[in-house]
């Protein structure tokens, strides 16, 4: 998502400055416009924006304040933007460690996929303080039709995306689990589909992903492992919040049996592989 988000931005005229671990998609963006840079150090420089695009939050930490992180060049007016998928105690953590530095953070979880995000209609949570959020919303505005303000404190971004996350796990499973059924009854699966998606049982993961299962098309654009780590995170939150839910910890139980199935390298629509296992 964060190559889609710098193609997205330099189409529409940014200046963007990139660095990524695989050199060929930094070498990408480069023909696209951007300036490929050895280091996130290098990256921040002259920058009025750093947007962390990574997996989890120990990657958020080496970006920021690893060898040649970010955080050793910031300076007071330049904000982060930190948009993956982490706990709130490590967004706080994060920002509080940022703001002695006197850099802000702009908790932006992101949600959508990688098509949404190069075309500007994926969803932003942004939880962040008043005037780090008005000295940002062009470039807010820039990356996402649909930016949701959803509080002025750092980790109420991640706490939104979580909530989120967990209902597209617990949908997604759902999804899996009554189509390896309509596959165990005999039923013709892509008729059986139509009449969900046009019926009270729709969901739009359930439908893009059961789609790309029936068609045995497990290559991933969304890995096992993302909502592995985003229902357990969701769990966690649940549990630090004092609530006791049911199905939130059966979809983390779901995805992490998909994982010890070996399932993790595949699509989450591999969820259908594993319950068709179960069924047989």
């Amino acid at each position: 998502m964060g190559g889609a988000m710098a193609a997205h931005l330099l189409e529409q005229g940014w200046a963007v400055r990139v660095r990524d671990i695989d050199a060929a998609k930094m070498a990408a963006l480069a023909r696209q416009g951007a300036v490929a840079c050895a280091s996130a150090s290098e990256a921040v420089q002259g920058c009025s924006a750093v947007i962390v695009c990574v997996v989890d939050a120990q990657q958020s930490r080496e970006v920021l304040f690893g060898e040649r992180g970010a955080a050793g060049e910031l300076k007071l007016g330049q904000d982060v933007l930190l948009c993956p998928t982490i706990s709130p105690g490590d967004v706080e953590s994060i920002a509080d460690e940022l703001l002695r530095s006197g850099v802000s953070t702009l908790d932006a979880p992101m949600s959508g996929g990688p098509a949404r995000a190069r075309d500007g209609s994926m969803s932003l949570m942004v939880a962040c303080d008043d005037t780090a959020y008005e000295r940002q919303r062009a470039l807010l505005e820039a990356l996402s039709r649909n930016t949701f303000r959803v509080g002025t404190r750092p980790g109420d971004g991640a706490r939104t995306k979580l909530v989120n996350n967990l209902l597209a796990g617990i949908n997604l499973a759902g999804a899996a689990e009554v189509m390896a059924l309509a596959q165990r009854m005999g039923l013709n699966l892509g008729r059986t589909l139509d009449v969900i998606e046009r019926s009270s049982g729709q969901s739009w993961i359930g439908s893009d992903r059961m789609r790309r299962a029936i068609a045995g098309d497990y290559a991933p654009r969304a890995h096992v492992t993302l909502l592995a780590k985003d229902t357990r995170l969701a769990m966690e939150a649940a549990r630090d919040a004092g609530f006791e839910g049911s199905l939130g910890t059966v979809a983390r139980d779901t995805f992490a049996k998909a994982l010890q199935e070996g399932l993790a390298d595949l699509d989450d629509a591999a969820l259908f592989k594993l319950f068709s296992r179960d069924v047989d």
